[in-house]
C-alpha cells in the first residue's frame, strides 16, 4: 500500500541515450491559452468520447459525482467550445484517481477510486456512461475483490478492458453484455502489487509496465511484458538500469510508447530511461535537471512524436516544470498559468482531435496546449472505403482503412488516470463550413496495426447541413486525408 497522499484542500477545490541516432530539427515551443468558457466546477479528470468531446470529472470534495462535457464549436475549436452537462454518476460515487477506459463500444467505464468524495477508502465501486443517453449507471467490479482504488487499466487488442486492483496482484478482463459485467481473472507471473504501476501498450499488442515495489528485494529496476494471448506476464533478465521509482512512494512517472519505437519511461526519482521495443533494451535517458521528478504526473504524444511532460521538484512539491522530449533531448517550454503552484500530479492531458493537448488541474482554468510541429510521417489513418453519399441523421456507417488506432495510446499517466485515445474519430466538415464529429462505435481495438486493414461504425448528426463535405478520420489528433462525400 503506497503512502497516503496529501491532498492540498486548494488543489481539490478548484534518441541519444537509447542508441538510436536521431536526426534533430530545430525546437519551437509550444503556447498555451485558456478555454473561453471557463467549466462550471474545478476540472478534474478528463476523457475524450468518441463523439469528439471531452468528459470532464469534478475534482472538488462533495458527494455528487457531476459531470460536464467540453463540446468544440462549429469551427472546431475546443477554446471556444462549450460546457454540456453529462450527468452524475451513480449516488454515492465520486471518484478521485481510479482506473477508466472508452470501449469500442463507445461506452466510458469507470472502476474504483482511491478517494471517494475525498475519502481515502479505495473504492470497488464503477460506472457505465453511455453517450448517446446521456446516462450513467452502476457497473460492478470483480467478485471477492475489496479494493481497486487507483488502478490501472487498458483496453486489449480483442477490445476488453483489463483492469488492476491496485493492492494486490489481482487482475481481470471485463466482458460487458449490454449494461451487465463478468469478470474473467488474468495476470499470472506477476512478480509485484500493481500498486503504483502503469500499463503500456507495445506495437504488437503485449503490455509493458515497470515493478514498482522493490521491498524484499523482489523486483529492482526490473519490468515485465503481458500477453494477452497467455493471460501471462514474464519477466525479460534485463533491468531498467537506472531507478525509475521513488523508495518512499514507490511511484514512478508516466511511460509512454512514442511513433518511433521507443518508450520513454518518467522516473519518479530524478532518473529517467530509454526501452527499445525492437532490441527489448533499456537506456538512461537525459533527467530533467533542477531535482525534478514526475512521481506520478501526465504526459502526452504531440502529433510531431515529441512528448510533452509534466515534471515538479520532488515527490508531490508545487512548481512545476514543462518539457518536450524530442527522441534525443529534453527541451523545457513555458507552462500553463498555475504551474507555479501545481504539483505534477495534479495535471492531466487529453489529446485532442486537433493535435493540442487539453491540460486540467483541479482548478476552473482549463489550459489548452498547441504544439508546433508538423504531423510524423507515417502516422497518419488513411481511408480505404466509405460511402460517397451519407444521410444526415443515419447510423451504423461503415468506413474501413488502415492506422485508426494510430502508433500510441496518446495521453499517459500509469495508474490513477488513464487518458487513451487510440480509437477512430470521424470527423466532417459540411457545405457550410461547420466542422461535426461523428459518434464512432464498433472499431477494432489495438494500436499500430500498420497495413492490417481495420474498421469502424459511424453515426453522421442530424444538423449537419446538406450538400457537399469533406470527411477525415482521426486519430491521436493526426487526419488522414480528406475524402469527398455528398450528405443528403
Amino acid at each position: 500500500m503506497k503512502v497516503f497522499r496529501t491532498l492540498g484542500a486548494a488543489a481539490l477545490a478548484l534518441l541519444l541515450c537509447s542508441g538510436i541516432a536521431i536526426a534533430q530539427k530545430p525546437f519551437t515551443p509550444g503556447t498555451w491559452t485558456a478555454t473561453k468558457n471557463a467549466p462550471p466546477f474545478p476540472a478534474g479528470h478528463a476523457q475524450l468520447l468518441s463523439d469528439g468531446s471531452v468528459l470532464v470529472f469534478n475534482g472538488s470534495c462533495n458527494a455528487t459525482g457531476n459531470t460536464y462535457r467540453l463540446v468544440p464549436d462549429l469551427t472546431g475549436s475546443y477554446i471556444h467550445g462549450k460546457w454540456v452537462n453529462s450527468g452524475a454518476l451513480p449516488a454515492g460515487y465520486n471518484p478521485l484517481y481510479f482506473a477508466s477506459e472508452v470501449l469500442p463500444n463507445g461506452q466510458l467505464v469507470v472502476m474504483g477510486g482511491e478517494y471517494n468524495a475525498c475519502q481515502p477508502v479505495w473504492t470497488t465501486l464503477g460506472a457505465l456512461y453511455m453517450p448517446w443517453k446521456n446516462m450513467w449507471g452502476p457497473l460492478a467490479g470483480p467478485p471477492g475483490w475489496t479494493t481497486i482504488g487507483d488502478a490501472q487499466s487498458i483496453v486489449l487488442p480483442n477490445g476488453k478492458m483489463m483492469l488492476a486492483n491496485c493492492c494486490s496482484k489481482q487482475e481481470a478482463i471485463l466482458t460487458l453484455t449490454g449494461t451487465v459485467a463478468s469478470w474473467a481473472a488474468t495476470g499470472s507471473g506477476k512478480a509485484d502489487s500493481n500498486d503504483e504501476e502503469g500499463w503500456t501498450m507495445l506495437p504488437g499488442g503485449k503490455i509493458l509496465t515497470v515493478n514498482a515495489y522493490s521491498s524484499g528485494g523482489c523486483c529492482p529496476m526490473r519490468y515485465q511484458i503481458y500477453n494477452p494471448t497467455t493471460g501471462a506476464w514474464t519477466t525479460p533478465s534485463g533491468t531498467t538500469v537506472v531507478n525509475l521509482v521513488d523508495p518512499g512512494s514507490s511511484d514512478l512517472g508516466p511511460i509512454a510508447l512514442l511513433p518511433n519505437g521507443t518508450v520513454f519511461a518518467a522516473g519518479g526519482t530524478t532518473n529517467n530511461a530509454i526501452y527499445t521495443v525492437s532490441t527489448g533494451k533499456w537506456a538512461k535517458a537525459p533527467s530533467f535537471g533542477s531535482g525534478l521528478d514526475v512521481a506520478d504526473g501526465p504526459a502526452a504524444v504531440l502529433p510531431d512524436g515529441n512528448l510533452l511532460l509534466d515534471a515538479s521538484p520532488g515527490v508531490y512539491l508545487k512548481g512545476s516544470k514543462f518539457f518536450e522530449w524530442d527522441g534525443g533531448k529534453l527541451h523545457s517550454v513555458p507552462g500553463p498559468p498555475n504551474a507555479a503552484t501545481d504539483s505534477s500530479y495534479y495535471g492531466d492531458m487529453v489529446v485532442l482531435p486537433t493535435g493540442q493537448i487539453l491540460f486540467t488541474d483541479f482548478s476552473s482554468i482549463v489550459e489548452i496546449y498547441a504544439p508546433v510541429g508538423s504531423p510524423c510521417a507515417g502516422c497518419a489513418p488513411t481511408i480505404t472505403s466509405v460511402a460517397k453519399t451519407l444521410t444526415h441523421g443515419s447510423t451504423n456507417n461503415a468506413i474501413k482503412g488502415t492506422q485508426f488506432n494510430g502508433l500510441t495510446q496518446g495521453a499517459y499517466y500509469g495508474d490513477d488516470n488513464q487518458n487513451n485515445s487510440n480509437f477512430p474519430l470521424v470527423r466532417i466538415t459540411d457545405s457550410a463550413g461547420h466542422v461535426f464529429y461523428c459518434r464512432t462505435h464498433n472499431w477494432t481495438s489495438g494500436l499500430g496495426t500498420g497495413k492490417t486493414i481495420v474498421s469502424t461504425l459511424f453515426d453522421v448528426p442530424s444538423s449537419i447541413a446538406l450538400g457537399a463535405a469533406t470527411l477525415r478520420v482521426v486519430t491521436n489528433g493526426i487526419p488522414s486525408a480528406a475524402v469527398a462525400v455528398t450528405i443528403d
